[in-house]
């Protein structure tokens, strides 16, 4: 049965928290989209496919054809950073995009002034935030609602979304300020320095209903209290990290191997990078908390514990290494040592020379989209369809995440069937053949 689900009319807007080479990109991207100068290339929502019904039927429309989508020209684009710089001034400092383009966009993109962060430097270390609200976490807090407000009524926005686009904070586990909204609530008026600027964001959006995608391994929005705000205000969560280069790689050829019964002894995979991302990285605090996003993938594709023979001695090393001259062009070596006939050993060696912000641009796009579309379908909580964007996907409490990109991309395509009415598709294909054996 076809779910009520309204449709998206009028303007969305699109608030990120850090407005530095990701969210440049996607904003600079979507701009050249509008006007004819590129295409949506890696954005599922505009350019993918889904196939209904049987394969006979032929049925194959575009995503953003099946399902009511916010249109490119209905976004509206805003957010916050530590630095003022307009968005066209820092989409330079970031040199993702050639100049040319960018002025093509110029005075688009220097129209979004960003609005004062909030900011912890205990968090990221390596940056040194120049353009910060003042006031303790509670008045932070409610401040970032009133930017909120103020920037839907300033732009006619019917609906908004955030999408979380800063740096890695410093890794952290739950806490007991984290365990309950009323203790959360307590911790934000005490300043309780264990509540980082990341919760600050998703508190404020999610207090307001509006739906919150987080693209860093932050803890954020993955703790007890903001979950149970999410239920309270029936308000769409995901996270969480952006799904992109090495982590990407990973999730398409581990399934692969796992799927050929193909042993594997280790996998060493190692990085570097420049821009704001890699400095933030290069202090170890922050890069735990990327590394134990990273080290999850394997083991939850490979299963060791249910295939020791394949995978008991797996062996998973990640190293990322801040190199300036690169900026952000990164690129990753993995060393992929596995076992075949008889344990016969073998290895795979990838170099990816990828661009992050590249890959990273249509998954904001895309999860604003669907995020958006979750919130109009009546959908709140935990968005665990959604993992296909996210190196570290949140699901509901004790249970594993699928990382599996081809499962993912199923469950999604599945959640979208559902929602629309549409038979779910398993492939299981039977039903081609057997009415042939029963017409002989």
């Amino acid at each position: 049965m076809k779910h009520q689900i309204k449709e998206a009319k009028g303007k969305l807007g699109v608030l990120m928290p850090g407005l530095g080479a990701v969210a440049t990109t996607f904003i600079a991207g979507v701009a050249s989209i509008r006007k004819g100068l590129s295409k949506p290339i890696g954005s599922v929502t505009q350019m993918g496919s889904i196939r209904l019904g049987k394969r006979t039927e032929n049925r194959n429309p575009k995503i953003k054809d099946f399902v009511s989508l916010a249109s490119l020209d209905d976004l509206v684009f805003g957010g916050w950073d530590v630095y003022e710089d307009n968005v066209y001034t820092a989409a330079v400092k970031a040199e993702v995009l050639d100049r040319f383009m960018l002025e093509a966009i110029r005075p688009e993109l220097e129209a979004i002034v960003p609005m004062k962060a909030a900011f912890d430097k205990n968090f990221v270390k390596n940056l040194d935030g120049t353009h910060i609200k003042e006031g303790n976490r509670y008045e932070q807090a409610q401040a970032v609602m009133e930017d909120i407000k103020n920037f839907k009524e300033k732009n006619g926005c019917d609906r908004v979304v955030m999408v979380w686009c800063g740096s890695t904070e410093i890794y952290h586990e739950p806490a007991e300020v984290h365990m309950s909204l009323a203790a959360f609530e307590k911790g934000l008026k005490d300043n309780d320095p264990r509540i980082a600027p990341s919760m600050i964001y998703a508190y404020a959006a999610i207090k307001l209903g509006v739906p919150y995608a987080n693209g860093a391994p932050n803890l954020t929005c993955d703790i007890p209290a903001l979950t149970e705000l999410a239920k309270q205000t029936k308000t769409p969560i995901g996270g969480k990290d952006f799904k992109t280069g090495q982590t990407l790689m990973k999730t398409i050829l581990a399934p692969g191997l796992h799927a050929r019964a193909l042993g594997m002894e280790g996998w060493f995979s190692t990085n570097i990078l420049g821009n704001r991302d890699g400095w933030v990285l290069d202090d170890p605090d922050n890069f735990k908390t990327k590394e134990v996003s990273k080290l999850g993938v394997l083991e939850d594709i490979l299963h060791p514990d249910e295939n020791p023979e394949l995978y008991g001695d797996l062996y998973h090393k990640i190293r990322i290494n801040y190199y300036p001259p690169r900026k952000d062009n990164k690129e990753s070596w993995d060393n992929i040592d596995i076992l075949g006939w008889m344990g016969y050993k073998m290895q795979i060696k990838v170099n990816f020379l990828c661009r992050d912000s590249i890959l990273a641009a249509p998954i904001v796009l895309d999860l604003a989209l669907f995020i958006d579309f979750a919130k109009r379908a009546g959908m709140s909580g935990i968005q665990e369809w959604l993992s296909f964007y996210f190196k570290s996907p949140q699901t509901a409490p004790g249970l594993r995440p699928e990382h599996d990109i081809f499962k993912q991309l199923i469950k999604l395509e599945n959640t979208l069937r559902y929602l629309m009415g549409e038979d779910l598709i398993t492939h299981l294909g039977l039903d081609y053949y057997e009415g042939i054996l029963e017409a002989q």
